[in-house]
């Protein structure tokens, strides 16, 4: 049996796959590997929801047997890799890391399961988030039915929501890849707090099919991985059209940097100057700086922009209620919503169902001003930079709404992309009291590939991304 070497466990995509095909080890071994790994480091930071050793080790003899016949199916084969607990997997609990669904079961696989098990991917192991994907506005990061998401880089630090789990298993070394979900910053904030890099898609470029719904209008999946090539490599196998989702844009994503990279100094990317002056906390704000100053080395274009002002965090608030009280209804007038940890989110949930229909429909009509605006916005410009959280992980064991440390910056961002429906990627720009911070780009609709153009640039002058936390953490 050939040994896995620690590397491996934090190896890319292209370099796992490039060994397998050259048969340093089966995958068969790489898959124990990574299963043994996540059994025995994910309850360490709660990342863990189920492991799928038996099926993973099953996947694996069978793409053994195709890269014996030199049969290859592409980047992705062969590779292991978890998925948040909101994704359905053919007779496996998918819990939504909430106790009135602990036992629930589903026949199907969602269709990103499905799809990357087409191309070879290895499911390994579920992973923890936080309930319901936060629905009802939770106050604790303990709202999981396997305790608060924890830092690989300091345990005593929030791993973020509500990708908890991915964001802690890829830091870890767990998985060489994960999928998560965002409906307002649950890709984007564990990326930044755990130090990896998360894509998060145009609204309606992946298929959420058999994925828990949140709110149909914002939900969005995408892939959390150790680079942005790496999630250009996920985010082509997961993206395309699908029937099954109302939602869905009805376009697939080719990653061909060859093609469809633009010359950089044709690119102009836009930014807040006090984001990168004196915006962010004080301990994040020379890594922000730094990274400012990579990115304008690239030979791109910089320029001073204005975020259109609108109440982006009190409007995402309303249409999640509206839509996640129709969601969640049957669970609230039975009574199981109380079965949730946290009181403050079950309250959040029962008040749903008093929304009036005119906030709901009135948040929407202004979020069509907030597209709008955005639209304006990137006529000027080919992408916004910007801090992707303006510090580091705030203790686990604190409220999320407690007042942190002061910041100048209106961290905007997030709420007004996920409201304009506008991919976004994350990547590690460096460490604040010894903690990961990111930068974050936000692009116009399906501009996917220049943004990870940009990523992948970065992370060229940079070696933030192939940093590891100490696992005594």
């Amino acid at each position: 049996m050939a040994e896995i070497a620690p590397d491996i466990f934090f190896a890319s995509i292209s370099e796992l796959n490039a060994k397998l095909r050259a048969k340093e080890f089966s995958c068969q071994e790489l898959t124990r590997a990574f299963c043994d790994r996540m059994e025995r480091i994910g309850p360490r930071y709660n990342a863990l929801a189920l492991s799928l050793r038996k099926q993973a080790l099953s996947k694996a003899k069978d793409v053994d047997r195709e890269l014996k016949r030199d049969r290859t199916r592409g980047p992705l084969q062969g590779i292991p890799y978890g998925a948040k607990d909101l994704l359905a997997v053919k007779k496996q609990p998918t819990t939504w890391s909430a106790k009135p669904y602990a036992t629930q079961v589903f026949d199907y696989d969602a269709r990103v399961i499905e799809k990357l098990n087409s191309v070879g991917a290895i499911l390994i192991a579920k992973l923890s988030m936080v309930e319901l994907a936060g629905g009802g506005d939770y106050r604790t990061a303990a709202a999981s039915l396997t305790g608060p998401g924890l830092n690989p880089w300091d345990r005593t630090r929030w791993s973020g929501g509500s990708s908890s789990g991915p964001g802690s298993a890829v830091a870890s070394g767990l998985v060489t890849f994960a999928i998560g979900s965002e409906t307002s910053g649950s890709i984007l904030t564990p990326s930044a707090f755990c130090g990896v890099t998360g894509l998060r898609p145009t609204y309606g470029l992946v298929s959420r099919s058999g994925a828990m719904a949140l709110s149909w209008t914002l939900d969005k999946l995408g892939p959390m991985c150790r680079s942005a090539e790496d999630c250009a490599l996920v985010l082509h196998e997961m993206a395309g059209a699908d029937t099954a989702d109302p939602g869905s844009a009805g376009r697939s994503f080719n990653y061909t940097p060859q093609y469809t990279t633009r010359r950089l100094a044709d690119i102009t990317i836009g930014y807040v100057p006090v984001d990168f002056e004196n915006g962010a906390e004080p301990a994040a704000q020379p890594a922000l700086r730094a990274a400012f100053e990579v990115i304008k080395s690239l030979g791109v274009k910089v320029k001073e922009i204005r975020i259109p002002e609108f109440p982006y965090g009190a409007l995402v608030s309303t249409i999640i209620a509206g839509e996640a009280g129709s969601i969640f209804e049957d669970l609230i007038r039975s009574g199981k919503v109380d079965q949730l940890a946290d009181p403050h989110q079950i309250a959040g949930l029962r008040a749903m169902l008093d929304l009036p229909a005119t906030e709901y429909l009135r948040a929407m009509r202004v979020r069509s001003l907030v597209k709008a605006a955005f639209h304006d916005l990137f006529l000027s410009c080919d992408m916004v930079l910007a801090p992707a959280r303006l510090g580091p992980a705030p203790k686990a064991a604190d409220p999320l709404d407690a007042p942190g440390p002061p910041t100048r910056s209106r961290d905007d961002l997030i709420p007004g992309g996920n409201l304009a429906g506008l991919p976004a990627i994350s990547l590690p720009c460096g460490f604040a009291d010894g903690l990961p911070v990111a930068i974050s780009l936000l692009g116009r609709p399906f501009y996917e590939n220049q943004l990870i153009a940009i990523g992948n640039l970065f992370q060229k002058q940079t070696d933030w991304h192939r940093r590891r936390p100490p696992m005594e953490a």
